[in-house]
């Protein structure tokens, strides 16, 4: 974290292997190593800028107006994974500081780093204390403040957001702070109170559909329109999810079309056939054949987690059921649910939410 905090002048510009190879060579290679690195395409298309960023038209406005007047309010971006929270406030700090003051000015703290109460009291709170000064080359205006960014702060202990609180009060006239959450009712009040919330949405299907046809268009990839449609549908609003797919899908096909099979092959979605001949052994009655079924779709790879969530939309789409069969099976697929959350073995719970599908579908029979 240092190293990011410092920026590239601290990083040496010099090539590794200069010595066995020849400098001329070496950086002539290293050059070119630069320039042909691939770069996820989450991050490569990520937006540069505030206007880029789709779909969260309030956020945008709000952000474009604080930013017209080089201030900011302490913010809480909060919502469904891959709608563009984090990409927001970076791409806000980069048009605020520019790219030379950018490293120095913004403090990015994530769930994979250590962040305790100690982390708070000591690091966030020297950085907070830091003053900001300085003028950005271009000539515009550059804010008297720094930007800390805590994501996923829902994962914070309510002792470290305790702490968090002082700090936001006390160092107010040189910080300002981003917190980004998943669940908002996991934020202690007291913070919640402090920063100007905003949702995000998830993103509609027209956004998520113009964005990767945008994207195949320039890394050139041939998509049949089926299947963007059924990309759009299995990443549920996240674009950063639609994106990955997309990439790994590229990948496997080496050049040829994506098609509609090859999406749900990456996505890991089980086939409807599959579904409904689980559907139908369970009718059936027959606990031996459940059982085979069951092994053979552990065997085939398949996540439970992933069948649980297609169930449940068949089961309340479909008409071929009582309210009350229903209501028992949606009770127990989200038992299921919670115990594959936390970490119970996927056979016995498919077995169980399988046992108890055929005792509903087959009593009245």
């Amino acid at each position: 974290m240092q190293a990011f905090l410092k920026g590239p002048s601290s990083i040496s510009t010099k090539p590794p292997a200069a010595k066995e190879r020849g400098a001329a060579g070496a950086a002539a290679s290293s050059g070119e190593g630069r320039r042909l690195k691939p770069i996820p395409w989450v991050e490569k298309y990520r937006p540069k800028n505030v206007d880029e960023v789709a779909f969260q038209d309030e956020v945008v406005a709000v952000l474009k107006k604080s930013l017209e007047g080089a201030d900011l309010p302490n913010l809480l971006f909060y919502g469904p994974p891959g709608t563009g929270k984090t990409s927001t406030i970076l791409a806000a700090a980069r048009e605020l500081y520019g790219p030379e003051l950018f490293r120095q000015r913004v403090l990015e703290l994530n769930a994979s780093d250590e962040r305790g109460i100690q982390v708070i009291r000591e690091k966030v709170k020297a950085f907070a204390q830091l003053t900001a000064s300085g003028s950005r080359s271009d000539g515009k205006v550059c804010p008297p403040f720094k930007i800390v960014i805590l994501d996923e702060a829902d994962s914070m202990t309510s002792a470290a957001q305790a702490a968090l609180r002082r700090t936001m009060e006390k160092e107010s006239k040189t910080t300002r702070f981003c917190l980004i959450c998943n669940y908002i009712s996991r934020i202690i009040e007291p913070l919640t109170s402090r920063c100007s919330k905003f949702r995000f949405k998830p993103l509609s299907d027209k956004i998520q559909q113009q964005r990767l046809l945008d994207i195949s268009e320039k890394e050139h990839v041939k998509i049949s329109s089926e299947a963007v449609s059924y990309l759009v549908k299995v990443s549920e609003g996240d674009l950063r999810k639609a994106i990955t797919f997309l990439q790994s899908a590229t990948r496997l096909m080496g050049g040829k079309e994506i098609t509609e099979k090859i999406v749900a092959e990456i996505a890991g979605v089980i086939p409807k056939e599959t579904t409904d001949e689980l559907l139908s052994v369970c009718r059936s009655g027959s606990f031996e054949k459940l059982e085979t079924l069951a092994k053979n779709l552990i065997n085939e790879g398949y996540a439970v987690a992933q069948l649980v969530n297609q169930l449940h939309d068949t089961v309340v789409e479909s008409e071929d059921y009582s309210d009350k069969q229903k209501s028992v099976i949606v009770e127990k697929l989200a038992e299921v649910d919670k115990c594959l959350a936390d970490g119970a073995d996927e056979y016995l719970q498919l077995m169980s939410l399988c046992a108890l599908v055929m005792q509903q579908l087959t009593q009245n029979t």
